[in-house]
C-alpha cells in the first residue's frame, strides 16, 4: 500500500510539473540595439511582477530584429525606425501582419573624444564628413587633426534614420569604420581622439562629449518638441494584434506608471 502511495505521488509530481511548464508563459524579443536597454529593463521590472513568464531577449539591430517577425521566430521586434514597405510585403506574403506601438522616443547626437575642443556642428558638415569630402578637424574650426569617421552597420536602425536625416539619401563613404552596437560606438571614440560617431540618447556617458546640431543640444525637451533634427520613436513591433502574454507585456511597457517610468530610467524619452 505505502509502495502505491509513493508511486501515486510520484505520478502527481510529474504531472504537477509538467502542466506547469505548459501554464507558464514565455515571450522572445528580438532587434535593436537602442531599443534593447528599455527592453531589458521592462522585462526584468515584467518579471518580477508576472514570475510565471519568461522573457527571453536579444539585440542583433532592427533589420534582424524585424527579419525575426517575418520569418515567426520572435513574438516582438525592437525596431529602432519604421517598418519598410518591401518588409511589410515579405511578411503579408507569409501571413503575418507587423502592428507597430511606439514604446519611446529618441534623439541620435554624434559623439566625440573628450579631448576635441567642437561643440556645435551644422547637419551640413555632418554630411560631408559622413561622405568624406571633410577631412580635417581644421575645416570645421577644430584642432589640425584628420577625422575618424565612425558609423553604423546597414542593419542598424540608427543608421537608416542617420542616412535618412542626415545623409539625405547619400551614402556613408567606404572608409568609414562600422560599428555593431551603440555601446561599441561609445567605446572606439571614447578611445580616439579623432573620431566622430553617433549614438541613441540613453548611450551618452560621461566617456565622451555630445555635440549639438545647429545648435540646438539632444535633450528630453528638444525631441519632444521637434527643434532637434534627428528625432525619432523607437519602436516594438508584434506578429498581428497581440494576444495573451505578448499583450499583457504590450500594455505594460505602455503604461504611464509602470514600462514608461523605465523608460527614462533608461536614459531615453517616456511617451507621456
Amino acid at each position: 500500500m505505502r509502495q502505491k502511495i509513493v508511486i501515486i505521488l510520484s505520478f502527481l509530481a510529474v504531472f504537477c510539473l509538467i502542466a506547469g511548464s505548459a501554464w507558464a508563459g514565455s515571450i522572445t524579443i528580438k532587434g535593436s540595439t537602442t531599443v534593447l536597454p528599455v527592453a531589458q529593463k521592462v522585462s526584468e521590472a515584467y518579471m518580477q511582477q508576472f514570475p510565471d513568464v519568461k522573457i527571453s531577449l536579444s539585440g542583433g539591430g532592427s533589420g534582424n530584429g524585424i527579419k525575426a517577425l517575418i520569418d515567426g521566430s520572435t513574438d516582438i521586434a525592437n525596431s529602432s525606425r519604421f517598418i519598410k514597405d518591401k518588409e511589410v510585403k515579405l511578411a503579408v506574403e507569409k501571413g503575418r501582419y507587423p502592428v507597430p506601438f511606439a514604446v519611446a522616443y529618441d534623439c541620435i547626437v554624434p559623439v566625440v573624444h573628450t579631448g576635441n575642443p567642437i561643440a556645435n556642428i551644422t547637419l551640413m558638415q555632418l554630411k560631408d564628413i559622413y561622405m568624406g569630402k571633410i577631412k580635417n578637424w581644421r575645416e570645421i574650426g577644430g584642432p589640425d587633426r584628420p577625422i575618424v569617421v565612425i558609423s553604423r552597420d546597414t542593419s542598424s536602425g540608427t543608421y537608416e534614420v542617420w542616412e535618412e536625416k542626415v545623409m539625405q539619401k547619400e551614402r556613408v563613404f567606404p572608409a568609414a569604420l562600422l560599428q555593431a552596437s551603440n555601446g561599441a560606438i561609445v567605446q572606439a571614440v571614447s578611445k580616439n581622439p579623432n573620431a566622430i560617431g553617433y549614438i541613441g540618447i540613453g548611450y551618452i556617458d560621461g566617456s565622451v562629449k555630445a555635440l549639438m546640431v545647429d545648435r540646438v543640444a539632444g535633450t528630453p525637451e528638444s525631441t519632444l518638441n521637434g527643434t532637434y533634427p534627428i528625432s525619432r520613436a523607437l519602436y516594438m513591433f508584434t506578429q498581428g494584434w497581440p494576444v495573451g502574454d505578448t499583450l499583457d507585456f504590450i500594455n505594460f511597457v505602455l503604461h504611464p506608471e509602470k514600462g514608461q517610468k523605465y523608460v527614462k530610467d533608461a536614459g531615453f524619452v517616456p511617451l507621456y
